[in-house]
């Protein structure tokens, strides 16, 4: 399970106590669920902190994600100005944070989103960084809304991806859930687009009813996900709450 970090709702802060923190590890142990990622909203293109208060921020989500044995953070671009200023900022954070994390054996994955919506610009970040312990999260949804096909985001983020998200909307220009396969993204292209760079990380159903209560419950549209997702190789599913 990836854990959102950000209040209101959220099981999981960086101000969360280590009584909190232990809690909930047991909880998830008890469960025989794992905390896969802590699932920040801390933007690394963002030059409204300096690098100094970034880099504190990001060594307590850190801590959070070590405290209940999850593999690592991720992390939104979150540049107000796209553009080379943006990345260059984005790749100097990353390699400052993963020369913290080289020993950890936790991961810090940028996600497709916000100002770097399609792969081609986390891969551009993530080329200049080259450092194995950041990689890339690809949500489905952003960089089909962007205009790359399934294929070519895979293709293009293969030498850094763990992790991908999907989910499903009923056009581009309508962001409220739909049950796997019902909408528009082309979700039955997701599987053979891993299969063809040999990927076989985590798959994740990303089912924002927190923010659209009116949309199916989380059980159903874990099914419809597995009905009609056959993976063409292993992968291994879970979900963001």
């Amino acid at each position: 399970m990836e854990l959102r970090c950000s209040p209101p709702g959220s099981l999981l802060i960086p101000a969360s106590t280590a009584a909190e923190r232990s809690r909930l590890a047991a909880r998830l142990a008890r469960a025989g669920v794992r905390g896969l990622r802590v699932a920040s909203y801390l933007r690394v293109a963002d030059n409204s902190t300096d690098d100094e208060e970034w880099l504190a921020q990001l060594d307590a989500l850190v801590q959070l994600a070590a405290d209940i044995g999850a593999l690592g953070v991720r992390l939104f671009p979150g540049a107000r100005r796209p553009g080379p200023l943006a990345d260059s900022l984005a790749a100097r954070r990353l390699r400052a944070a993963a020369a913290r994390m080289s020993d950890t054996g936790r991961r810090l994955l940028l996600e497709t989103h916000d100002s770097h919506p399609r792969a081609t610009d986390v891969a551009r970040v993530l080329a200049a960084v080259d450092h194995a312990a950041v990689g890339a999260v690809w949500d489905v949804l952003h960089t089909w809304c962007a205009g790359e096909s399934c294929a070519e985001s895979a293709r293009v983020l293969a030498p850094w991806l763990y992790h991908v998200q999907i989910e499903d909307v009923a056009t581009r220009d309508g962001l409220s859930p739909v049950l796997p396969g019902k909408g528009a993204v082309p979700l039955q292209d997701v599987p053979a687009a891993l299969a063809a760079i040999g990927c076989r990380g985590w798959l994740c159903l990303e089912w924002e009813k927190h923010w659209f209560p009116d949309a199916p419950g989380l059980l159903e549209a874990l099914r419809h996900a597995a009905g009609r997702l056959e993976p063409a190789a292993p992968l291994l599913p879970h979900t963001t709450p």
